[in-house]
Protein backbone atom coordinates (compact mmCIF):
# COMPACT_ATOMS: atom_id res chain seq x y z
CA UNK A 1 0.00 0.00 0.00
CA UNK A 2 2.88 2.38 0.85
CA UNK A 3 4.62 1.73 -2.47
CA UNK A 4 1.37 2.40 -4.33
CA UNK A 5 0.95 5.71 -2.43
CA UNK A 6 4.50 6.79 -3.33
CA UNK A 7 3.93 5.89 -6.99
CA UNK A 8 0.64 7.83 -7.07
CA UNK A 9 2.26 10.87 -5.47
CA UNK A 10 5.06 10.82 -8.04
CA UNK A 11 2.54 10.50 -10.86
CA UNK A 12 0.46 13.40 -9.50
CA UNK A 13 3.54 15.63 -9.27
CA UNK A 14 4.55 14.71 -12.83
CA UNK A 15 1.06 15.55 -14.17
CA UNK A 16 1.08 18.88 -12.31
CA UNK A 17 4.44 19.83 -13.81
CA UNK A 18 3.27 18.82 -17.29
CA UNK A 19 0.19 21.02 -16.87
CA UNK A 20 2.37 23.96 -15.76
CA UNK A 21 4.67 23.49 -18.77
CA UNK A 22 1.70 23.32 -21.15
CA UNK A 23 0.21 26.48 -19.63
CA UNK A 24 3.51 28.34 -19.96
CA UNK A 25 3.88 27.26 -23.59
CA UNK A 26 0.33 28.41 -24.33
CA UNK A 27 1.00 31.80 -22.73
CA UNK A 28 4.25 32.23 -24.66
CA UNK A 29 2.48 31.41 -27.93
CA UNK A 30 -0.32 33.87 -27.17
CA UNK A 31 2.17 36.65 -26.37
CA UNK A 32 4.17 35.88 -29.53
CA UNK A 33 1.02 36.09 -31.67
CA UNK A 34 -0.03 39.38 -30.05
CA UNK A 35 3.43 40.89 -30.60
CA UNK A 36 3.53 39.68 -34.20
CA UNK A 37 0.10 41.13 -34.89
CA UNK A 38 0.95 44.49 -33.31
CA UNK A 39 4.25 44.71 -35.18
CA UNK A 40 2.53 43.86 -38.49
CA UNK A 41 -0.06 46.56 -37.78
CA UNK A 42 2.63 49.18 -37.20
CA UNK A 43 4.53 48.10 -40.32
CA UNK A 44 1.42 48.46 -42.48
CA UNK A 45 0.73 52.09 -41.51
CA UNK A 46 1.11 54.49 -44.47
CA UNK A 47 3.43 56.75 -42.48
CA UNK A 48 5.09 56.46 -39.10
CA UNK A 49 5.08 59.14 -36.44
CA UNK A 50 7.79 59.37 -33.82
CA UNK A 51 6.57 58.76 -30.29
CA UNK A 52 5.44 56.29 -27.68
CA UNK A 53 2.00 54.95 -26.90
CA UNK A 54 0.37 52.31 -24.75
CA UNK A 55 -2.44 49.97 -25.81
CA UNK A 56 -4.45 47.53 -23.69
CA UNK A 57 -5.50 44.28 -25.34
CA UNK A 58 -9.24 43.74 -24.83
CA UNK A 59 -10.20 40.67 -22.82
CA UNK A 60 -6.69 40.20 -21.42
CA UNK A 61 -4.42 41.75 -18.82
CA UNK A 62 -1.78 42.47 -21.48
CA UNK A 63 -0.59 45.98 -22.20
CA UNK A 64 1.54 46.91 -25.20
CA UNK A 65 4.12 49.70 -25.11
CA UNK A 66 4.80 50.94 -28.65
CA UNK A 67 7.89 53.03 -29.34
CA UNK A 68 8.68 54.53 -32.75
CA UNK A 69 11.99 56.34 -32.90
CA UNK A 70 13.95 57.75 -35.85
CA UNK A 71 17.28 56.08 -36.57
CA UNK A 72 20.09 58.58 -37.01
CA UNK A 73 23.42 57.86 -38.74
CA UNK A 74 22.40 54.56 -40.33
CA UNK A 75 24.50 53.75 -43.37
CA UNK A 76 24.26 51.09 -46.07
CA UNK A 77 27.22 48.94 -47.18
CA UNK A 78 28.44 51.67 -49.53
CA UNK A 79 28.56 54.17 -46.66
CA UNK A 80 25.56 56.18 -47.86
CA UNK A 81 23.33 57.63 -45.16
CA UNK A 82 19.86 56.03 -45.05
CA UNK A 83 17.18 58.60 -44.38
CA UNK A 84 13.63 58.26 -43.03
CA UNK A 85 14.44 55.06 -41.14
CA UNK A 86 12.53 54.27 -37.95
CA UNK A 87 13.05 51.73 -35.17
CA UNK A 88 9.78 50.14 -34.04
CA UNK A 89 9.75 48.34 -30.69
CA UNK A 90 6.68 46.76 -29.11
CA UNK A 91 6.81 45.42 -25.57
CA UNK A 92 4.06 43.26 -24.08
CA UNK A 93 3.63 43.53 -20.29
CA UNK A 94 1.45 41.26 -18.16
CA UNK A 95 1.25 40.01 -14.59
CA UNK A 96 1.81 36.29 -14.05
CA UNK A 97 3.28 34.06 -11.33
CA UNK A 98 3.33 36.93 -8.85
CA UNK A 99 5.51 39.22 -10.98
CA UNK A 100 5.36 41.46 -14.03
CA UNK A 101 6.49 39.74 -17.22
CA UNK A 102 7.68 41.41 -20.42
CA UNK A 103 8.46 40.29 -23.97
CA UNK A 104 9.33 42.51 -26.91
CA UNK A 105 9.63 42.50 -30.69
CA UNK A 106 11.31 45.09 -32.84
CA UNK A 107 12.16 45.97 -36.41
CA UNK A 108 13.22 48.81 -38.67
CA UNK A 109 11.22 50.44 -41.43
CA UNK A 110 11.65 53.18 -43.97
CA UNK A 111 8.95 55.79 -43.44
CA UNK A 112 8.50 56.27 -47.19
CA UNK A 113 7.86 52.58 -47.81
CA UNK A 114 4.21 53.03 -48.79
CA UNK A 115 4.50 56.41 -50.48
CA UNK A 116 3.74 56.67 -54.21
Amino acid sequence: MGIFAIACTGLAVAFHRMADAASLAQTELRITRILDSALTEQLSLPTLEEGASQVSIEGTDIELDIEILPIEDLENQEGELLQNMFHIKITANWFANGAWQARSAETWRNNLMYQP
